[in-house]
């Protein structure tokens, strides 16, 4: 009787192409796993990846939490990741930044943020008086006595926020990814952007993983480094 594989994971945010999506926990030759966080859209890098190289890649969906463990098991050999990492250890990993994220607030069409102009937004001091569902990475809370909340996803934080109770303040493609018509979402002026970055471990550094670091760059094979 054969063993049933590993179970797949149903990626968020990907076009439809036929791309491989596998979590996959043991090193395979000719193969490069990148998780890509909640979010990120890695697509077209794949696509150039396929366009440029033999080797088959494998697109692993991870949660904010999920980043730092899945790459220290050997899960992926590298992550799209927004930083920083869950465990805050840096010391042993490359980092490449890539790009910011605005911070953007989201809350039920009826909360006041909605009357906010949806460019110029809002500031913390205009959520003081809010119940925040979901921590935010940077330590920032209103003032306003908080309820013990449990620990949720963006996607359950956005469900919560929809039904009328409170606001949840995340990165503008996590707001796109799980956007509803029964909420709005504002940029938050004060709030730091955060950091998408390509992470992998030094020692498992390579010809292979620098090639991905290529191609999320925009290099193409006749490219020089």
């Amino acid at each position: 009787m054969s063993s049933a594989g590993p179970p797949e994971r149903t990626p968020p945010g990907t076009d439809g192409e036929a791309l491989v999506i596998l979590a996959c926990v043991e090193p395979v030759s000719g193969r490069l796993r990148v998780g890509f966080v909640e979010g990120a859209t890695p697509d077209k890098w794949a696509r150039r990846w396929r366009d440029q190289r033999p080797e088959r890649l494998d697109l692993v969906p991870l949660t904010e939490e999920e980043q730092g463990p899945s790459l220290r098991s050997g899960e992926v050999d590298m992550v799209l990741a927004r930083l920083p990492l869950d465990d805050g250890a840096a010391d042993d990993l490359h980092q490449v930044r890539l790009y910011d994220e605005a911070p953007v607030a989201v809350a039920g069409r009826e909360h006041v943020i909605a009357a906010a102009d949806p460019v110029d937004g809002v500031t913390t001091d205009d959520l003081l008086d809010d119940q925040l569902v979901r921590p935010h990475p940077s330590g920032w809370r209103p003032t306003a006595e908080q309820l013990d909340w449990p620990a949720m996803g963006y996607r359950d934080a956005v469900e919560t926020v929809a039904a009328g109770t409170g606001v949840v303040v995340v990165p503008m493609s996590v707001a796109r990814l799980h956007g509803r018509k029964d909420v709005v979402h504002r940029p938050v002026t004060d709030l730091d952007p955060s950091v998408v970055a390509l992470v992998w471990l030094r020692d498992r550094d390579s010809d292979v993983t620098q090639a991905f670091v290529g191609v999320a760059r925009g290099r193409t094979s006749r490219s020089s480094r």
